[in-house]
C-alpha cells in the first residue's frame, strides 16, 4: 500500500491510515503547526459510552500532551492542530490575498470544480463516514447523509442552475447590457457541532461563486470536517491550480468576534440557535458584514385524510434521527382527524423499535443527549396543558434499559387535540431539539368563528367537504403563524388539497409533498428559510447566490458612441 507524506498528514491510496489521522491547520496553501504544538484529539464515541471516565481522561491527557497519540493505538482516532488567534488572522489575510485571482477563474471552471468535489465525495464516502462514526454519528445515518450532499449541493443539476443565475447578457444595437452576480470576497463558515461536516461541505460551496473561504472546524468535533476538506476538497482545488489561500481550514476556539473585527472578512455563515443567531445578525450588520444565517427549525408535517400512511410514517420517523438534534426534521405533525388514530398507532410501533446503541452498530439512529432537561420540561408543560403522552418520556442506557442517568432519550410522542390548544403548547410552537414529536389532531371546531366553536348556530357542520375546506383553512392559518421557516411537508393524494398547500405555504425554505421531509434532492435547496430560521434576510439558501451580489453593467461600443456624437 503506497503512502504520501505531506507535513504530518499521511495519505493512503487505499483510504484511511492505520494510525491516528493527524492534521495541521491549512492556511495559504500550507500545512501550519501551532506555535505551542497543541492538538485536539478525537477518541471514539463507542469508547466514551463503554467507559466514560476512562475515555474522557484519555482525551484530556492527549489534549494536554501527556500521552503520545501514536502510543494510544485504536483508542484515539486522530487529532487536529488547535489554531491560535495569530493563525486565524493569517488565514483571513491569505483568503483576502487570494480573492482577486480566484474571482477571475471562469464560472464554468468553478462549476467543474464543484462537480469534481461531488465525485470525490462519492468516492471517499465510506472513509469519511468512518470518521463521522468515530465522532458519534450513527453509521446508518453517516453514509446516507454524505450521499445527499454530493447528490444535492454538488450535483450538476444544482450547480448548473446556480450558474445560470450568475450571468445574463443582452445586446441592443450599440449597447451591451450585463446583469451578473459578483463574489462578495472572503466568506467565513462556522459549522455547528451537531452537524459539522455536512454544514462545512455546504459552506464551501461559496467557493463556486468566486469567493475565498475560511472554515473553522468546531473544537468539539473537528476531525471528520478536517478530514473531508483535506482529503477531498483541497486536492481538487490544487489539481485545478487554485491560488494559495482559496480555502483555509482551522480548528480553533470561537472566532466570531475576530471575524467581525477583521477588515478582510465580507460574509459570515452562522449556523446555530435563533436567539444568539439574531443577536449576531445585528452585530454583523453594524460591523458591515453580510450575515448568512442557518438557525433553528420547527418544521411541521401535515398528514391529510387520504395520505399514504406508510410513506408519512417513514418521513415522520426522521424526527428520531440523532435524537432530534438536527434542524431539518419534522418537529410537529398535524394529522387529519379521520386518520389520526391509525397514524398514532403506527408511530408508536416505530418509536418502540427505535432504540439506542453504539454508533457503529447497524440500524442505530439515536445519539446521546447531554442537555436533556428541556425534553422533560417540554413534556411536563404539554401534559399540564391537556396533551397526552402516548409513548416515551424516559432516559435510556445504551442497551435500551430505562435509567435515571442514561445518556439517551426514549422517543416521545404527544397527542395534542385542537389547533387552539396546540397554539399554546410550547412543544408545538418552539423547536425542541430532542426526540419529541407532538401530533396535533384538529377538531371540527377549528377554523370556525369563536361563537360557532362555542356551540353557536353555525357550529353544526353537516357537509363533509365544507368541513374539510374549513379545516384546511385553519391548518394553513396555523402554519402561517409559525415563527420559524425552514421546511414544511404535506402528505395527501388529493390534487386539490396539494395545490392549496402549494399556493398557501410560502413562508418556508422548502415545501415537500409526498416525500421525505428532510431529504435533499438535486436542484432543490438544502438549506435556508425565513423567520427565526433565516433572520431578516432569510430565504432558501444557495450559497453560490447568497455570497454574491447583483451588478448591472452597461457598455456602449466606442465606434458606435463616436458615431452618435
Amino acid at each position: 500500500m503506497s503512502t504520501e507524506q505531506t507535513g504530518q498528514i499521511v495519505r493512503t491510496a487505499g483510504g484511511l491510515t492505520d494510525g491516528p489521522l493527524m492534521y495541521p491547520a491549512y492556511i495559504g496553501g500550507e500545512h501550519v503547526e501551532p506555535p505551542d504544538g497543541r492538538y485536539v484529539y478525537t477518541v471514539p464515541v463507542r469508547s466514551v459510552l463503554e467507559d466514560t471516565f476512562a475515555a474522557l481522561r484519555l482525551k484530556k491527557d492527549l489534549d494536554a500532551g501527556r500521552v503520545d497519540p501514536a502510543a494510544a493505538g485504536a483508542a484515539v482516532t486522530g487529532g487536529c492542530a488547535l489554531a491560535d488567534d495569530d493563525m486565524m488572522r493569517r488565514a483571513l489575510r491569505a483568503a483576502a490575498a487570494a480573492a482577486p485571482e480566484w474571482a477571475k477563474v471562469p464560472l464554468g471552471t468553478r462549476v467543474e470544480i464543484g462537480c469534481r468535489i461531488g465525485e470525490r465525495l462519492r468516492e471517499r464516502r465510506d472513509d469519511i463516514a468512518e470518521v463521522l462514526v468515530a465522532e458519534g454519528q450513527p453509521r446508518s445515518l453517516a453514509g446516507p447523509c454524505l450521499d445527499e450532499y454530493w447528490l444535492a449541493d454538488f450535483s450538476p443539476e444544482t450547480l448548473q442552475w446556480c450558474a445560470e443565475q450568475m450571468y445574463h447578457e443582452r445586446d441592443e444595437g450599440c449597447r451591451r447590457s450585463l446583469v451578473r452576480r459578483v463574489p462578495d470576497g472572503v466568506v467565513c463558515v462556522n459549522p455547528p457541532q451537531n452537524a459539522a461536516t455536512p454544514n462545512a461541505l455546504f459552506g464551501i460551496t461559496a467557493l463556486l461563486a468566486g469567493n475565498t473561504v475560511v472554515v473553522r472546524a468546531p473544537r468539539s468535533v473537528p476531525l471528520a470536517t478536517t478530514y473531508a476538506l483535506h482529503e477531498v476538497v483541497i486536492p481538487v482545488l490544487e489539481e485545478f491550480g487554485a491560488p494559495p489561500g482559496t480555502l483555509n481550514v482551522l480548528c480553533a476556539p470561537a472566532a466570531m468576534d475576530s471575524w467581525l473585527d477583521s477588515p478582510d472578512v465580507d460574509d459570515i455563515v452562522y449556523i446555530g440557535g435563533s436567539e444568539k443567531g439574531l443577536e449576531f445578525e445585528r452585530a454583523a450588520v453594524a460591523a458591515g458584514k453580510k450575515p448568512i444565517l442557518e438557525l433553528a427549525g420547527n418544521d411541521c408535517c401535515v398528514v391529510w385524510r387520504d395520505a399514504d400512511l406508510d410513506g408519512a410514517v417513514r418521513s415522520l420517523a426522521e424526527n428520531f434521527r440523532q435524537s432530534g438534534q438536527i434542524c431539518n426534521i419534522p418537529n410537529q405533525v398535524i394529522a387529519h382527524p379521520a386518520i389520526a388514530g391509525e397514524l398514532l398507532e403506527r408511530l408508536v410501533r416505530v418509536a418502540r423499535e427505535t432504540r439506542p446503541g453504539f454508533p457503529d452498530e447497524p440500524g442505530v439512529v439515536l445519539t446521546p443527549v447531554l442537555m436533556a432537561d428541556s425534553y422533560f420540561t417540554d413534556i411536563q408543560e404539554a401534559l399540564a396543558g391537556g396533551a397526552e403522552l402516548v409513548h416515551g418520556g424516559r432516559r435510556l442506557e445504551v442497551d435500551g434499559s430505562p435509567s435515571d442517568t442514561g445518556l439517551f432519550l426514549e422517543p416521545a410522542i404527544l397527542r395534542v387535540d385542537g389547533l387552539r390548544r396546540a397554539a399554546g403548547t410550547g412543544a408545538v410552537r418552539n423547536e425542541t431539539f430532542s426526540p419529541l414529536l407532538p401530533v396535533v389532531v384538529p377538531d371540527l371546531t377549528d377554523g370556525l368563528p369563536d361563537e360557532a366553536a362555542d356551540g353557536g348556530p353555525d357550529g353544526a357542520v353537516t357537509d363533509a367537504r365544507a368541513a374539510d375546506d374549513r379545516l384546511l383553512d385553519a391548518v394553513l392559518a396555523f402554519l402561517a403563524g409559525d415563527r420559524y421557516g425552514l421546511r414544511t411537508s404535506v402528505w395527501s393524494n388529493d390534487e386539490r388539497v396539494i395545490q392549496r398547500f402549494v399556493d398557501g405555504v410560502t413562508g418556508c425554505g422548502v415545501l415537500n409533498v409526498n416525500d421525505s421531509h428532510s431529504g435533499f434532492r438535486p436542484f432543490l435547496p438544502t438549506h435556508g428559510g425565513t423567520g427565526l430560521t433565516g433572520g431578516v434576510f432569510g430565504e432558501a439558501n444557495y450559497l453560490m447566490l447568497r455570497t454574491s451580489h447583483l451588478q448591472g453593467v452597461g457598455i456602449v461600443r466606442p465606434e458606435m458612441a463616436a458615431s452618435e456624437r
